[in-house]
């Protein structure tokens, strides 16, 4: 008998991997996706702690999800409620206390359990089901060969978990401790995707270049890959047109990763890599383990081997004890470096870090001001990097229908969002676009038979 599933996925691109997942395994039981929870056999709140207030927006969000689970009783049926993710895994006990209806709560080690545990939550007519165990076992051992079509582009998990302990980060707590797949397992899932129809593959990680799975032969590093062998490895599949990575950690960029930007068309010049704060001053508190010199060295070395390499980062303003000339630190290495692309926030308080004890906390006055003019400076070189790339030609690998009749949408090498007219028979395929409007998160352009010019996007 088909049922219903609905998950609603917050957070990062690994939370949309795992609701996949979660997906594939439920699969076999008969529950086919929901595109609301409306009407759901079962509902599943995917959630993710690294923001403030996490835990009360999904709290919120249960409120509605209750109502939708009385109207179906009172209609003789049944609505299974989980909660899964990094607040399950922290607030699990909390979740269970101020809404008793959920029937399951588990964490992001545990989906692959997740069958079991609505068998039992349906056996037992008071649900009651708490899964936040960091099991023994690897969860990827336990997923289906088969996956639901992963569209144009997929994500694809390689590592999880955390071992640097950064003061402000939950994720160590929340993920546990690093754990790389065996590259014969990721060449293998990335094999389906392609043959699924995907055509690019972001590789996942909360420390992706940490990434030391055993590798498929014995090799120069005892047996194991880093990242840089297994993109290489990637880059040998037919059919896989482009591949990225996320996220990074500065410490981790090794010589193989330089060499594979170097060297492989695959890998898109593209990288996020955050740096947080530009004061070794703050970086030595947060435990992120570099200085800021060691961070634009990296930067440069990058740049050296892929001279179009463009970058992303990650800011957090307002961390405990940082001065004004630590702020103006880091709006000096912004504008050193410059970056395509940024995520930057005001440090809010995680409870369970080191950081959240600090007693030099910055008043959220001098936060939201710190902010605005960080996130102003990022904008504007944003604004730059899109607008240098008028008037080139962008290979685009094409996603899906625009809002606008006869439009397509599709990703630039630099992840750009492209607009440009065609017929939905091109979504899959990467062709030029000659780029003639940027907007400030977005590019405009019309496809072209060939390319015209060599140009490469300015950044």
């Amino acid at each position: 008998m088909q049922k219903r599933l609905f998950i609603k996925t917050y957070g990062c691109q690994m939370n949309v991997y795992d609701s996949a997942r979660m997906t594939d395994v439920m699969a076999p039981l008969g529950y086919m996706p929901a595109v609301s929870a409306e009407g759901a056999d079962l509902v599943i709140l995917n959630t993710c702690h690294i923001r403030e207030k996490a835990a009360e927006k999904v709290f919120s969000e249960l409120g509605g999800i209750r109502r939708l689970k009385r109207a179906r009783e009172r209609q003789g049926g049944r609505m299974l409620v989980a909660v899964a993710g990094c607040v399950a895994q922290a607030e699990g006990e909390e979740i269970r206390r101020r809404a008793p209806f959920v029937d399951i709560v588990f964490g992001p080690q545990a989906y692959h359990r997740l069958p079991e545990m609505v068998t039992r939550a349906l056996a037992d007519s008071a649900g009651g089901v708490l899964d936040t165990s960091f099991p023994a076992e690897p969860k990827f051992d336990y997923l289906p060969e088969r996956l639901a079509a992963p569209g144009t582009s997929a994500f694809l998990t390689v590592q999880e978990g955390c071992d640097k302990f950064c003061t402000f980060c939950v994720v160590p707590y929340t993920r546990g401790a690093e754990y790389s797949r065996p590259a014969a397992d990721v060449l293998a899932e990335a094999r389906r995707l392609v043959e699924a129809g995907a055509r690019e593959i972001t590789l996942l990680g909360q420390n992706v270049n940490a990434y030391h799975g055993a590798a498929c032969a014995s090799g120069p590093n005892g047996g194991e890959w880093g990242l840089g062998e297994l993109i290489r490895a990637l880059a040998e599949l037919p059919g896989l047109e482009r591949i990225r990575y996320t996220t990074s950690h500065p410490r981790d960029v090794d010589d193989a990763l330089i060499a594979a930007h170097r060297d492989l068309p695959q890998l898109m010049p593209f990288l996020h890599l955050p740096v947080q704060s530009g004061s070794d001053r703050v970086l030595t508190a947060m435990n992120r383990r570099h200085t800021a010199h060691q961070y634009k060295r990296t930067v440069e070395r990058l740049r050296k081997a892929r001279p179009d390499l463009a970058l992303s980062s990650d800011f957090i303003v307002g961390y405990p004890g940082e001065s004004d000339d630590d702020f103006r630190a880091t709006l000096d290495l912004v504008r050193e470096i410059g970056f395509a692309q940024a995520f930057s926030f005001k440090y809010s308080v995680r409870p369970g870090t080191p950081a959240a004890e600090a007693e030099d906390q910055v008043p959220e006055a001098v936060k939201a001001t710190r902010l605005a003019e960080l996130q102003d400076l990022l904008q504007s070189q944003q604004r730059a990097f899109n607008q240098g790339c008028v008037g080139t030609v962008l290979p685009v690998l094409f996603e899906k229908p625009g809002r606008h009749p006869g439009q397509l949408v599709g990703r630039s090498p630099y992840l750009q969002a492209v607009h440009a007219d065609s017929t939905p028979d091109r979504i899959g395929e990467i062709m030029p676009v000659m780029i003639h409007a940027a907007a400030p998160n977005s590019l405009a352009g019309a496809i072209i038979a060939r390319p015209t010019a060599k140009e490469e996007c300015a950044a």
